[in-house]
């Protein structure tokens, strides 16, 4: 029985909606800065266009998560879970991100060196009601 539990977990924690999914299954803990145009070029793709979605909602890697390249495109969600001041972030608010570039090399420098990652201004703003320079968040890969 002891097996089969431990198979379910991860199916359970899958057909959860974005909004819930942090509440059952917890993600990494890490710390979000955010930065502004111009964009191009960038690490991943250089100055294609195309890599951004639509939303708008896009990042830079920093150093934990680059993983020499490998997590360009790679695709997390994101929550705020505290920050400096209260009220900066907006409750129970996780949003998607596509990664395309690597922070310390980005053409815009971040708010905040050495984060886990470095969120486009939209999707910083998706999850802050204040503008600062850092905060806490919870992330996991999809």
């Amino acid at each position: 029985m002891h097996f089969k539990k431990r198979l379910l977990l991860p199916f359970v924690c899958y057909f959860l909606s974005v909004s819930q999914f942090f509440h059952v299954c917890h993600g990494d803990v890490g710390t979000a800065a955010q930065y502004s145009p111009p964009y191009l070029p960038t690490a991943c793709f250089g100055d294609d266009q195309t890599q951004f979605p639509s939303s708008n909602l896009f990042a830079a890697a920093g150093d934990g998560i680059w993983d020499n390249g490998a997590s360009c495109g790679r695709q997390y969600l994101v929550r705020c879970i505290s920050a400096s001041q209260p009220g900066t972030c907006v409750p129970d608010q996780t949003i998607q991100v596509k990664i395309v570039d690597y922070a310390p090399t980005a053409l815009s420098p971040p708010s905040a060196q050495s984060t886990t990652i470095v969120l486009s201004e939209t999707a910083f703003g998706g999850i802050t009601n204040v503008p600062l320079d850092s905060i806490n968040i919870e992330f996991q890969q999809v």
